[in-house]
Formats: C-alpha cells, structure tokens, sequence
C-alpha cells in the first residue's frame, strides 16, 4: 500500500504563513489603537456585558505566572518552534491543520512580541464575567478548539483496509 507524504508542502506553508501573519497583524492592530486610545485602566462600554478595557497583563491568561514572566517568554518560543517543526512533518495531515496552525502560531506571536517588546501582554476583550483578554488570546483558543474538532473527525472517519484482492474496503470493528 503506497502512503502519502505528511510533510508540508509550499502550499501548506502558504497558507499557515498568511493565517499566522493575519493573526499577528490583527493582533498588533487592535493593541496598538487601544493603547493608543485609551489610558491604562480606562474603558469604553460598546454593547451588553462587553467593553474595550486597557488592561496590561505580565503573566499568562487570567494573570497567572506574573513573577514567571521569562519563563513563559521562554516557553511560548519554544511551543511556537515546536509548532513550526510539528507542521514541517504533518502540514498535509489534515486541510485544517495550516488554518489551526497558523491561529496558534499567530497568537502565540502576537503575546511573545508583547512580552518582548513592552514586557507584558495588552489586554483589552472585556466580558466583565471574565478576566480581560486580547486578539491573540482569541486566536490561540480558536485554533486549539480547531486542532481537537479535526483530530475528533479525522477518528470518527471509517479507516480503510485492503482486501487479499487488493480491493479497498471500510475497515470494521472485531
């Protein structure tokens, strides 16, 4: 049985590259005007329970990890280079896997470019139910819940098997 290659092709970078490179962009965008926009602290009511609120957080989500802030500037380098070889060996697994991909590797950028840059993450997504967060944090939920979906649907797709005729057939369970 002949297996086809995993590996990610020019066509599969493109497209992690151009979801990540948005992501990123959107990211930086929208942290810029709110900094520039608003004071520290400051928010703007916009409708029901959401408002635009300039929160700067040092650590990780909800603020956890605020004294481990290298640390965590560490990690995430290292998740996103983990990521990048991940995707150089399994970019053609799945057609979601450039768009998941590229969501995590574009938020996890965007935060690392905070860190690294300003020494803390903007914040400024505020349910007012739930502690203030950022583009970046939206992209990186949006592309695990992305990932789990596909990995839930590629184990639900009926596996096929060859016969001794060399005919293809639904594998079965027993």
């Amino acid at each position: 049985m002949v297996e086809r290659s995993l590996t990610a092709s020019p066509f599969h970078w493109l497209g992690l590259a151009a979801v990540a490179l948005s992501a990123l962009a959107a990211d930086q965008l929208t942290k810029q005007i709110v900094v520039t926009q608003l004071g520290l602290g400051e928010s703007v009511h916009v409708v029901g329970p959401f408002w635009i609120r300039h929160v700067n957080n040092p650590g990780i989500a909800f603020g956890l990890f605020s004294s481990w802030a290298s640390a965590v500037t560490f990690l995430t380098a290292g998740a996103v280079i983990w990521m990048l070889f991940y995707f150089a060996k399994s970019g053609a697994r799945h057609p979601i896997l450039p768009v998941a991909l590229g969501l995590l590797i574009g938020g996890s950028m965007g935060n690392l470019v905070d860190r690294l840059r300003i020494g803390h993450v903007t914040d400024f997504l505020d349910l007012r139910f739930w502690p203030a967060f950022n583009l970046a944090d939206t992209f990186i939920v949006v592309g695990v819940a992305a990932l789990l979906l596909a990995l839930v649907a590629a184990e639900r797709q009926p596996r096929i098997r060859r016969t001794p005729s060399g005919r293809t057939a639904p594998k079965t369970l027993g």
